[in-house]
């Protein structure tokens, strides 16, 4: 577990492909379990110690996560993220060339939580919810392409079915088209940046980490 920042009020945390945040039917020890007794043990607390989940990246990607050290936080972040107000930009690795270098994507997505997967639907479809995107294509390789893409929603599973929907699955993703998995079972999509303004002290906070292995080879 890497934490790249933390205070009195949040902890921020770089999460590894495999990693889930929230515990779920697999029975696996979950990245929020593990804050909790790292939070334990750091401090010497005694007791139940509180750690709340502001959000999610789903288990094969990897990056930035937040977490709440304290109910206010909590309470302050999960409002600021229902209006859009935690900036969330990815690095994704894409089979093929898109066409146009950089574009927004608009579509309707439906999530299927019997076989954990959205689907690209019309607009009309009950229980459609509007998704949307910004991405760049920082760099070309010989099969695939490095982006960086901007949400402006989200979804479950945005990223991941718009760009598969384009016609450029992301790679390793075996569940939206990719050709073949990644050797350590993840995909090569990445939370790199997290900007959003302190809940409490209200100061600017904007955090990064370095581009997964793929992405890099890419661009060089």
């Amino acid at each position: 577990m890497e934490v790249i920042y933390e205070d009195n009020h949040i902890i921020v945390v770089n999460k590894a492909p495999g990693e889930i945040v929230q515990g779920d039917k697999t029975g696996d020890t979950p990245l929020v379990e593990t804050l909790k007794q790292y939070l334990k043990e750091k401090y010497n607390k005694p007791g139940n110690v509180f750690c709340g989940v502001v959000h999610r990246i789903d288990r094969p990607v990897a990056g930035l996560v937040i977490f709440a050290k304290t109910s206010k936080a909590l309470t302050r972040l999960n409002e600021m993220l229902r209006k859009g107000e935690i900036k969330k930009s990815y690095r994704a690795v894409v089979q093929g060339k898109p066409e146009t270098p950089a574009g927004t994507l608009v579509n309707f997505l439906k999530s299927d939580s019997a076989r954990n997967k959205s689907y690209i639907v019309d607009e009309k479809t009950p229980d459609a919810k509007r998704c949307e995107l910004d991405y760049n294509v920082v760099s070309y390789g010989d099969n695939y392409s490095a982006l960086e893409v901007e949400l402006k929603t989200g979804r479950k599973h945005q990223i991941r079915a718009q760009l598969a929907a384009m016609g450029h699955p992301i790679k390793g993703d075996l569940k939206y088209g990719a050709r073949r998995s990644n050797p350590d079972g993840g995909i090569s999509l990445q939370a790199f940046n997290l900007s959003f303004i302190h809940p409490v002290s209200k100061e600017p906070i904007n955090l990064s980490v370095s581009p997964l292995p793929d992405f890099q080879k890419i661009v060089g």
